[in-house]
Parts: structure tokens; C-alpha cells; sequence
């Protein structure tokens, strides 16, 4: 009988070893895990502050379309508002002429 409880207490013991083999083992994925996801954030945050840059660079770039687009409208109308004046003048001294 003492022989049986000296073997159950060797399969325990390697039972342990190997328990704590494992979880040796998971907690060493698990720091690699961690820092490998830690990289991957650093990364994004990166990345994600680089896209709104560019986005606000866009943003300014838009901005200054638009003021162009503006500029050049009322351009146009400024000289077609010159041109309709001009014809006007000259109907009117076509007209007081004869």
C-alpha cells in the first residue's frame, strides 16, 4: 500500500511539473501577445495621425478651391458686367449721334 501512495504522489508531482510547464509555456505567448498587440496600437496610432494630417491638408486645399472658385466667378461676371456697360455706352452714343 505504500508503494501504491508513493506512486500516486509521483503522478501528481509530474502532473504539477507539467501543469506548471504549461502555464510557463501561456504566460510567455501571452507577454509575446501583448507586446506584438502594443506594437500593432503604436502602429494605428501612427498611422491614424498621418490619415488626419492629410485629411486636414485636404480640408485646407478645399478651402482654397473654393476661394479660387469664387474668385474666378466673380471675375466672369465682372467683365461680362463690363461688357453689357460698354455695349450700353456705345448704343447710346449710336443713338444721340444721329
Amino acid at each position: 500500500m505504500a508503494n501504491n501512495k508513493t506512486t500516486q504522489y509521483q503522478k501528481k508531482s509530474v502532473a504539477s511539473a507539467a501543469v506548471t510547464v504549461d502555464l510557463a509555456v501561456y504566460m510567455e505567448r501571452l507577454d509575446t501577445y501583448i507586446a506584438t498587440q502594443s506594437k500593432l496600437n503604436e502602429t494605428l496610432v501612427n498611422r491614424m495621425e498621418r490619415v488626419d494630417e492629410d485629411l486636414d491638408q485636404l480640408k485646407e486645399w478645399r478651402g482654397k478651391m473654393y476661394g479660387a472658385k469664387a474668385l474666378a466667378i466673380l471675375t466672369g461676371i465682372l467683365f461680362a458686367h463690363a461688357a453689357v456697360v460698354m455695349a450700353s455706352v456705345v448704343a447710346l452714343v449710336e443713338v444721340f449721334r444721329d
